[in-house]
């Protein structure tokens, strides 16, 4: 027995499926094909066992406009599972706080931007019930900062430039004119922002240039990233060490960056005992174009 006219609506359908079709077609003029057969399934969509769903962030912005949530995804690599949660997240927090929810993307892959751009589409084609594009921030996006001033007019920007960018022959000047914008904030969030972008250089060589670009910089010192650095210091106790690891980074710069280092270049830097010298040597060879370069007029 039917109870209301809510239950009326939609049972009508389950006594009689074609109804369905007939709708589509006639009254909503969707060109939607003739069923072969119609299943009734279960309509009870709880989920007994809880599943976990878990957004990478969720913050709530108030704006004069509304209240908005960011839902911040990280993507790694294509993923087709999230055509079904990512939409799930979003009707969910829309249903649980009522405000307005956005979807982000960032990666650090232009292939995996290209992907996770793509609207997701669920329902029939040309009349989708739900559709959901995400907004992607990746490298071909995200402005590649790698001037020294640019930087440090904003440290956050630097920094997810350094996030998405942290490869390829820009890296070295991107890294370095952040390093120079990070001693001009509170040397807390300069730790935390040291260990973002550590954590995000998947180039080894990438990672060490920003490492030996840290441990000149104090402040790194109090982040617990810096325990592993400065253990290995004490391991070799030596000023003689230090002098070695200068004359090694100088090289590494200039290998990374493709710059041709002839045995004169190389033989003048690894004969340096000069620490100070050699820092200078480290940092023109960020911006160098020729390994000459690195002596100047000296």
């Amino acid at each position: 027995m039917v109870s209301s006219s809510h239950e009326a609506l939609h049972q009508i359908f389950q006594k009689d499926p074609t109804l369905l079709t007939k709708a589509l077609q006639q009254v909503l003029h969707v060109p939607f094909p003739e069923p072969r057969e119609f299943a009734a399934l279960n309509v009870d969509l709880t989920e007994i066992e809880p599943i976990e769903r878990r957004v990478d962030t969720l913050l709530r912005a108030e704006t004069d406009e509304g209240t908005y949530l960011l839902v911040v995804e990280s993507q790694g690599k294509v993923d087709d599972r999230k055509r079904g949660s990512w939409p799930y997240y979003l009707s969910y927090l829309y249903e649980k706080y009522r405000c307005e929810p956005v979807l982000i993307v960032i990666t650090q892959s232009s292939h995996t931007a290209k992907w996770a751009s793509r609207p997701i589409r669920l329902g029939f084609p040309g009349w989708e019930s739900l559709t959901v594009r995400p907004l992607v921030l990746g490298p071909d996006n995200v402005p590649v900062i790698a001037d020294e001033k640019q930087a440090e007019r904003d440290v956050p920007l630097a920094v997810l430039s350094a996030m998405t960018h942290g490869r390829g022959p820009q890296a070295p000047a991107i890294l370095e004119s952040l390093a120079a914008a990070l001693r001009t904030i509170d040397p807390d969030s300069a730790a935390v922002f040291v260990q973002f972008v550590d954590s995000c250089l998947a180039d080894p060589q990438a990672k060490q240039m920003w490492r030996d670009m840290m441990t000149a910089i104090q402040y790194f010192w109090r982040h617990p990233l810096a325990e592993q650095v400065r253990e290995e210091g004490r391991e070799e106790g030596r000023e003689q060490g230090r002098i070695e690891d200068r004359r090694q980074m100088i090289l590494r710069i200039l290998e990374w960056r493709s710059i041709p280092a002839t045995d004169a270049t190389r033989e003048r830097v690894e004969s340096c005992t000069d620490l100070d010298q050699l820092e200078v040597w480290a940092q023109r060879a960020v911006h160098a174009t020729d390994a000459s370069e690195l002596f100047g007029a000296e």
